[in-house]
């Protein structure tokens, strides 16, 4: 048996708390669409059995008529059963889309908040939950038990607990579970949402979410088409599914003295790149330098968005000449270098923020 496993699409979502240009921010939610079309059209092609779906495919709270209708239409027509396991962000309950929409037969929402069975093929049998509410504190798994023969597969979101910390501090830990209960439940294998890093375990699989959601994302996402042998066991072959691009880049600064000098540094280390890149910016740089995000932004022309940000960034100023001027800069640089109170990393910031500040250069303040 194939199934063709995704979560996370999370269609609908507003980036609002990414560090992607708000111009851009549409552009991101029409890529997410696309990459659903991708994954049902992957489906039809590999002629799985099913396509599963391990919750968050939208954004409750900004989920629109249009999305609804889009979904009805994208799962009508990969024209294999689908099953879908609503996670935290899709919740299942009252003004749930998943209530409200006409689906077409071949799709299966699992509504209940505990695993209940569904059969997939004559001794395979597809056990699901739904999140219905913001914050589901118990694991799926707690306390429960298979009892039947055959293979036994399970489809929810959660959060495996030995994993949570290599997921980011912003994954909070909904429905947790261990790897050890996959197995002592008598289940064979879970696919499994809510994790944004993949994780190929023995008993489980999270997908991870197929397009970038945010910069920093790293394993090799997309949809998983999973063959399911007749002893439970799972192989797995990650499908690139994405429809955008993503990069972070460091940009190396040192001897840079003037903004010509440091957009041309960043023009070369984006030239081949598409889609969105965040330049990560580095090195020792001149106390004349305008490092002004505004005045950078458009040194990558060809991308659809470039968004610098400071990294172990040092503006090499002649700090002996300085103290020696007769003047409030002058004392400032004295002031400052005399304060005990102060560590090495400490000084330098106060230096180069106050320094910048007594030139009129507000705008760059970030510089550390």
């Amino acid at each position: 048996m194939k199934l063709l496993l995704f979560a996370d699409l999370h269609l609908d979502t507003s980036f609002a708390a990414t560090p992607f240009p708000a111009g851009v921010a549409g552009g991101r939610r029409a890529a997410l669409r696309a990459t659903l079309e991708r994954i049902t059209a992957l489906a039809r092609s590999e002629r799985v059995d099913a396509l599963l779906c391990a919750g968050d495919l939208y954004e409750h709270d900004r989920f629109s008529p249009a999305t609804a209708e889009f979904l009805r239409d994208a799962f009508e027509d990969v024209a294999v059963p689908v099953h879908v396991a609503p996670g935290e962000h899709d919740r299942y309950g009252p003004r749930s889309p998943y209530q409200q929409v006409a689906w077409s037969s071949n799709v299966h929402v699992f509504t209940e908040d505990r695993l209940v069975p569904e059969p997939l093929a004559d001794g395979v049998t597809l056990w699901g939950a739904a999140h219905r509410a913001p914050v589901t504190a118990e694991g799926f798994l707690t306390g429960f038990e298979v009892g039947r023969g055959g293979v036994n597969l399970a489809l929810f979101h959660g959060s495996e607990v030995a994993g949570l910390a290599g997921q980011g501090s912003g994954t909070a830990p909904h429905a947790p579970f261990t790897a050890e209960q996959v197995e002592a439940s008598g289940l064979d294998h879970a696919f499994v949402g809510h994790f944004h890093t993949p994780v190929d375990a023995p008993r489980h699989t999270c997908p991870g979410n197929p397009d970038p959601l945010t910069f920093g994302e790293s394993g090799p996402r997309g949809a998983v088409l999973c063959t399911v042998h007749d002893d439970g066991r799972v192989e797995r072959v990650r499908h690139d599914v994405s429809t955008s691009r993503v990069h972070d880049v460091a940009v190396d600064l040192a001897g840079a003295a003037h903004v010509d000098e440091v957009r041309e540094r960043i023009a070369a280390a984006a030239a081949g790149l598409t889609g969105t890149a965040r330049v990560t910016l580095g090195g020792e740089v001149g106390p004349d330098v305008d490092l002004s995000p505004a005045g950078l932004v458009s040194a990558a022309p060809h991308l659809d968005a470039l968004v610098p940000r400071f990294g172990n960034l040092v503006v090499a100023h002649d700090l002996t000449a300085l103290a020696e001027e007769p003047t409030v800069r002058g004392r400032f640089v004295r002031d400052v270098r005399a304060d005990p109170r102060l560590d090495d990393d400490t000084r330098r910031r106060v230096l180069v923020t106050g320094l910048r500040a007594l030139d009129g250069r507000t705008a760059d303040l970030a510089v550390h």
